[in-house]
């Protein structure tokens, strides 16, 4: 199945107007969860550093026991080093759209 996929008709049917007034008991009557931050907006950067770092690490070591010949899975290591680039463009296309935002907040007037 494509993950990006198409709109499920069913599902479609349970979606509301934009415009619509809210019910009473707020978003969540709607099946969704009231949003209540757990972590501050530094520690989930720390964490997506982290995750980046850790999956460069992994490469690294699949990459070496192939260079070493402990290991004959070459994909294996082709692999993680494409899944630590993805991960690590990705970080850093995060980094540009935040710096883009807080350049956009300094251009606002007061």
């Amino acid at each position: 199945m494509n993950p990006i996929g198409s709109i499920n008709p069913l599902a479609a049917s349970a979606l509301t107007r934009i415009d619509a007034p809210l019910p009473a008991g707020g978003l969540t009557s709607l099946g969704g969860t009231a949003a209540t931050p757990t972590e501050g907006f530094g520690k989930v950067l720390d964490n997506l550093v982290a995750v980046v770092d850790g999956k460069q690490a992994s490469a690294q070591d699949v990459t070496r026991q192939v260079l070493l010949g402990d290991s004959g899975q070459l994909h294996q290591s082709v692999i993680a080093m494409q899944e630590a680039s993805v991960a690590f463009s990705m970080m850093v296309e995060v980094r540009n759209k935040l710096v883009d935002s807080y350049q956009e907040l300094m251009r606002m007037q007061v």
